[in-house]
């Protein structure tokens, strides 16, 4: 009875999971469609505004639109390589284990530094008996402590 409600939102957490990462690599993907018509766009006009304007012919080198390309069809393929390549090994498995590792490293350093301050700082301890005597002298009912 219990364990298939249990077992349902595990499986909604898993799905809305699966979801969210779907939705990313769709919005990667787009900004790469989206880049790679700019590129062309851009690319096309570069190469109509050199001939037509002669624009940048005395300032820089004759053919200085084909540098523009090169360097934005560098920039381009670095977007490339990162969607397709570098989210294999580096997406959500990645960051999940790099998470994982930190957390832990965290946890550690956190009972090193307790057990540094348990040893530095010894609280003082009180005896039972006195413990008692408190307890008894105390004029609230123990409810209220």
């Amino acid at each position: 009875m219990f364990s298939k409600a249990k077992k349902n939102e595990r499986i909604d957490a898993e799905q809305r999971e699966q979801y969210e990462y779907a939705r990313s690599r769709i919005k990667q993907k787009k900004n790469l469609m989206r880049h790679f018509i700019l590129f062309l766009v851009g690319s096309v006009l570069l190469i109509i505004i050199n001939p037509l304007l002669g624009y940048g012919n005395n300032f820089f080198i004759k053919d200085w639109f084909i540098w523009a390309i090169l360097i934005w069809t560098f920039i381009f393929l670095v977007h490339l390589f990162n969607v397709f390549v570098m989210n294999k090994f580096m997406g959500k498995e990645w960051e999940d284990r790099q998470l994982e590792k930190l957390k832990a490293r965290q946890a550690e350093r956190m009972v090193e530094i307790q057990k540094k301050v348990d040893t530095e700082l010894q609280l003082p301890t009180i005896p039972s008996e006195e413990l008692k005597k408190n307890e008894m002298n105390n004029p609230l009912p123990p409810d209220v402590q």
